[in-house]
């Protein structure tokens, strides 16, 4: 191996291109500082917006990206090489990448629909397509939530857009919702200021607006009243459950009782007595159907006139009538010129 002439080939280049060196060396210090200037200046603009975190970090890794790609390209044109190819490579890559992960860009055009739209945020209790806990993470392709019994569930972003959400923990109060089941025999307002009572003592439950109960439901085995009242979304199940132990409590103290299903029988001592018809069944008495035969008879007949052809001697029967026919007419207007000449001889002559 020759490193004489590999030596040589080296250094024939440096000195046939040295100002194009010099200036790839000066546009790579110079691209660099001005990305990071670029950079620092956008990050501190967006941060004095109400973007959230996660938009700022994906557009600032974005756009960085494409800023270092542009700045490569430019210095591998100051070297001599042609950067047409490389787009087109690059392009190709970029195809063959989207349609490898199609599931995923659809998970992030989808994960910056939630970002930008302000759906939900860290800390919200949601329940989407059958799952549900609080939201600890929330990327551009996935939401993690963490379950009440401490489970991570990873949901995609995709999931979440193409489902309804319900989203617990969107605003500040909640109301919590109770139904009291009790016997017929007990004092409607007895119970009613019972849950009143236990809800007010409370000081998570807000007296604005005040608790609510009333009688709701006559039930086959109870009556059932609906109650409710409003608390800080955070204090929420501090506040239910306080309520359920506490007026189950009131009501054992009151003797009210909470009954289980009930189903009332009766003995009958009287005699059933069925009522019926003793007359037996009537003879058949077949339907007379002549009048109908007689009709059909006769719309066959006529249609049979109408579709037949009339034969000769039909045709001499007929002009023979026709001919009687104009006859009498005949006879009918003599006789009619003969009368009216009688009268008008009869007629007395005019003084």
């Amino acid at each position: 191996m020759d490193f004489k002439a590999i030596w040589e080939s080296i250094k024939n280049f440096f000195v046939s291109n040295v100002w194009n060196i010099v200036l790839f060396v000066a546009v790579l210090i110079i691209g660099i500082i001005l990305v990071k200037i670029f950079m620092n200046i956008l990050k501190r603009v967006l941060n004095k917006t109400k973007m959230e975190k996660i938009t700022i970090n994906f557009l600032c890794a974005s756009l960085k990206f494409m800023l270092y790609l542009i700045l490569v390209l430019i210095l591998l044109s100051i070297i001599g090489i042609n950067i047409t190819g490389i787009i087109t490579a690059l392009s190709a890559i970029l195809l063959a990448v989207g349609m490898a992960l199609e599931s995923n860009i659809a998970n992030l055009a989808n994960g910056i629909v939630i970002v930008s739209t302000h759906m939900f945020k860290k800390g919200d209790y949601i329940s989407v397509d059958g799952k549900e806990g609080s939201i600890v993470e929330i990327n551009f392709l996935f939401t993690t939530l963490v379950t009440p019994d401490n489970k991570r569930i990873t949901l995609p972003n995709s999931t979440i857009v193409n489902s309804s959400v319900t989203n617990a923990g969107a605003n500040n109060k909640r109301r919590v919702d109770f139904t009291f089941s009790v016997a017929y025999e007990t004092d409607v307002e007895l119970v009613k200021k019972i849950v009143t009572d236990v809800m007010k003592s409370n000081g998570k439950v807000d007296l604005d607006p005040e608790p609510f109960c009333r009688l709701k439901v006559l039930g086959s085995s109870s009556i059932d009243f609906f109650a409710n009242c409003w608390c800080d979304t955070s204090d929420y199940w501090t506040v239910y459950y306080y309520i359920i132990e506490n007026v189950y409590n009131e009501f054992k103290r009151n003797k009210i009782s909470i009954p289980y299903n009930q189903l009332e029988v009766r003995n009958r001592n009287d005699k059933v007595v069925m009522p019926y018809d003793k007359a037996k069944l009537p003879a058949r008495v077949e339907k007379t159907r002549e009048k109908e035969k007689e009709k059909l008879d006769l719309e066959t007949a006529d249609l049979t006139k109408i579709f037949k052809k009339p034969s000769k001697k039909d045709a001499n029967s007929a002009k023979k009538s026709s001919k009687t026919a104009e006859n009498k007419k005949e006879d009918s207007t003599k006789k009619t010129d003969v009368s009216s000449k009688k009268a008008e001889k009869t007629k007395p002559a005019k003084k």
